[in-house]
């Protein structure tokens, strides 16, 4: 890969990754509810599904991910279930201090599989790597050397800009201190991760 394919495909991701959709959300809401460190779980889940879709479009399975149409809608309402129950579990959470919260051990699973499923089942993901990226960038040239600078370059992107999302909702949740505002927080948290679900599962 030449300089200016690798600043390209960054540049790409950066949009991609800048632009409201469910990854952004789910990652606000779950740093607004649990904190920054269990946030990062979520992003993990989030970049290792683009870093699939990487795979898939540089090995000419655009195809096949496409063709997987009725698998990826049963994903796409699995995980928007799964997304409608951590906000309702958020939404309905005891209020809970900040210093508190940050002592208590996170699901990390959960976090992780939540962000995985959310990239898997986004449209938007799926068409950038199956349509998109293959329009400027020759896939099928790429060596061996390439294809892990192509994965490096999705890991350092997409994790950097969603951790600087994450970030800021955590130094916004600082501000929560009472049991009326925590409550007022987890409410909104919620909401936001039920309104993704909701759109992950209603999107064709």
């Amino acid at each position: 890969m030449s300089m200016l394919s690798i600043f390209s495909l960054a540049i790409a991701l950066f949009v991609l990754g800048v632009t409201p959709g469910p990854g952004m959300f789910a990652t606000i809401s779950r740093s607004l509810a649990s904190g920054f460190v269990p946030s990062l779980t979520v992003v993990a889940g989030i970049v290792t599904g683009d870093i699939i879709f990487l795979v898939f479009a540089i090995l000419g399975m655009s195809a096949i991910s496409q063709a997987m149409g009725n698998f990826f809608v049963v994903i796409k309402i699995i995980g928007g279930a799964y997304l409608i129950f951590l906000g309702v579990k958020i939404w309905m959470s005891k209020p809970v201090p900040v210093q508190e919260v940050q002592k208590k051990k996170s699901k990390k699973y959960g976090n992780y599989l939540s962000g995985l499923v959310i990239t898997l089942s986004n449209p938007k993901v799926i068409l950038f790597y199956c349509g998109f990226l293959p329009t400027f960038m020759d896939l099928t040239s790429l060596s061996a050397v390439d294809i892990c600078i192509a994965v490096v370059t999705v890991f350092i992107v997409l994790s950097s800009v969603l951790a600087f999302y994450a970030y800021l909702a955590n130094r916004a949740r600082i501000f929560f201190s009472s049991t009326r505002s925590v409550k007022r927080l987890n409410r909104t948290a919620g909401g936001v991760m039920i309104a993704t679900g909701a759109a992950i599962a209603a999107t064709s």
